[in-house]
């Protein structure tokens, strides 16, 4: 068993997991919080997607003992309160999502995406998104208003 204390949210959490547990069923078994998904288990579909100091990883490909001492964001986390943070609106606004399974991995890749293009000042153009977005797959969309919505948040951000 390992223990694990990390901060979620703005919250410490601390918990006893059996040494092969993932982050993402950490955030979702022990916390409880759903809205980060399971969708391959392989690191294939960026549906698990949270920041882990600031930075985007996908949480099944991190045991949750390695993120011990931690600052982690789910997407429960990146509102603030009742206001929609400008990526999760523009998603809302220009339809980035259809059944909405890898909204919330889309959603957390985008915002750190914005972030790392606007503190190197490199442009963050259709390419680019599309091929940042290489790690997250859709089912449902061609990625047309995935990339509008990336496209509108970033110039809110």
């Amino acid at each position: 068993m390992a223990s694990v204390s990390i901060k979620v949210n703005g919250k410490d959490v601390s918990g006893e997991v059996e040494d092969r547990t993932l982050l993402v069923e950490f955030i979702r078994e022990n916390l409880r919080l759903t809205g980060t998904h399971v969708g391959c288990d392989t690191s294939q579909c960026g549906a698990c997607v949270v920041h882990m100091d600031g930075k985007a990883i996908k949480s099944c490909s991190i045991l949750a003992a390695q993120a011990n001492g931690s600052e982690i964001t789910t997407i429960e986390g990146l509102a603030n309160g009742s206001e929609l943070h400008p990526m999760q609106t523009a998603f809302k606004e220009n339809h980035g999502l259809q059944c909405g399974f890898c909204t919330p991995g889309m959603i957390m890749a985008a915002t750190d995406m914005v972030r790392r293009y606007k503190e190197s000042g490199r442009e963050l153009d259709e390419t680019a998104i599309r091929e940042e977005l290489e790690g997250n797959i859709c089912r449902c969309t061609g990625y047309h208003n995935i990339v509008k919505s990336i496209q509108d948040a970033a110039s809110k951000m």
